[in-house]
């Protein structure tokens, strides 16, 4: 029965938050709207542009600001999740949105500890949802380029490698070294926006894997950065606290990426083994797929829950991070190569879903610490021996 008068409803911007589709929910809808271009952004080696217009659409891109800035308030599980089911559509979406989700997480983590710049950049990001882009992974603990204390702040100079997103980016977080006269050689985390005088994106992503993320380097030659850009002043050569903090954010992020992946090999292989079902050899196949995924994504939760929603400083967080991260990629690894066995001779060809995933996932290997890098560090730490 309609009655002629309307009658509304107010809702409190946290009612809104509840009833309102979650991140992860948004990524399902919109996961085949991305992976329509995944193939043709492979072929090419071209940035996956049309997915970024997606994530903006939906608001992805400022899933990991706090809710009283405008944001989803996305935990580092949730994050997880989210870059997990964009790897099920497109891995060079997931992985190169990774990479500014885990550097939004952070600034999170120091916007809640009141630290300087945290709240106008999640503002940004909120409003406008420009992209943050990560050189951590080229540089972690040895950083490329210097810095030369001048009036006001900093000179910089140097290259940076593997910063995914480039060609859309608007401020790139990153390190350089710095000599110190009093304490030595140091390292400063800094934002440096892109429009900096002396930056420069190079056109030099031709990969194996993973070519649409736009991964290209970028030429810093004696850029300005003012003091207060400068984010932290750590050791050299150190998994020190702030890093230890990172390392438990960006990389269960990361990993979640490269699960996704392999669970998309997975489903593929399932779909075209459906016609030799019968055969042990097959069901065998299919077995051990299932199984190492699902110690994978055991590995991945249980990383998860020592991690935390507002992590702590803690280098056996960082192990277990690491841990899990180099099963996900052995594991990935091994079923993106089962995935090509039990679906044959098609998954052989370019613009195979599976051919798509057994070259990106081999990129899991790359970023800090290696899968050979994590066991030498557990066994130096069950050892007792200085990290």
């Amino acid at each position: 029965m309609t009655t002629g008068t309307t009658t509304t409803t107010s809702t409190t911007p946290t009612e809104e938050a509840t009833t309102a589709p979650t991140p992860l929910a948004r990524a399902t809808a919109l996961g085949p709207r991305i992976a329509a271009h995944a193939s043709r952004h492979d072929a090419d080696g071209t940035f996956v542009a049309e997915a970024y217009d997606e994530l903006r659409a939906a608001g992805l891109l400022r899933a990991a600001v706090p809710v009283e800035l405008g944001g989803d308030g996305a935990t580092i599980r949730e994050l997880t999740a989210l870059q997990r089911e964009l790897g099920h559509h497109c891995g060079s979406t997931a992985l190169a949105s990774a990479m500014h989700q885990h550097v939004v997480a952070f600034t999170a983590w120091r916007y809640r500890r009141g630290l300087p710049g945290a709240e106008a950049t999640l503002r940004r990001i909120a409003e406008e949802q420009i992209l943050l882009v990560s050189t951590g992974g080229g540089d972690y603990t040895h950083p490329h380029g210097e810095a030369v204390k001048v009036d006001g702040g900093y000179r910089v100079t140097g290259r940076k490698r593997f910063a995914s997103q480039s060609e859309q980016g608007a401020v790139m977080s990153t390190m350089f070294c710095f000599d110190d006269p009093a304490q030595g050689r140091r390292v400063l985390n800094m934002a440096v926006p892109f429009v900096s005088e002396g930056v420069t994106v190079a056109d030099n992503w031709d990969t194996l894997g993973m070519r649409g993320t736009a991964s290209n380097d970028i030429d810093l030659v004696d850029v300005f950065v003012p003091e207060e850009k400068v984010l932290a002043n750590r050791p050299w050569g150190v998994l020190d606290p702030p890093l230890q903090v990172i390392s438990s954010i960006a990389f269960p992020i990361v990993t979640g990426a490269y699960l996704g992946v392999a669970e998309a090999a997975y489903e593929a292989a399932v779909a075209a083994a459906a016609r030799r079902s019968d055969d042990p050899l097959v069901q065998r196949q299919v077995g051990v797929m299932r199984a190492r995924l699902q110690v994978a994504a055991w590995a991945l939760d249980g990383a998860l829950a020592l991690v935390g929603d507002d992590p702590s400083p803690s280098y056996d967080t960082v192990l277990a991070v690491m841990a899990a991260k180099s099963e996900v990629a052995r594991a990935g690894i091994e079923v993106c190569d089962l995935a090509m066995e039990v679906a044959g001779g098609p998954a052989f060809f370019r613009g195979s879903v599976i051919e798509r995933c057994y070259r990106d996932v081999r990129a899991a290997k790359f970023h800090p610490f290696t899968p050979e890098d994590t066991l030498v560090a557990l066994g130096r730490d069950a050892l007792g021996i200085e990290a």
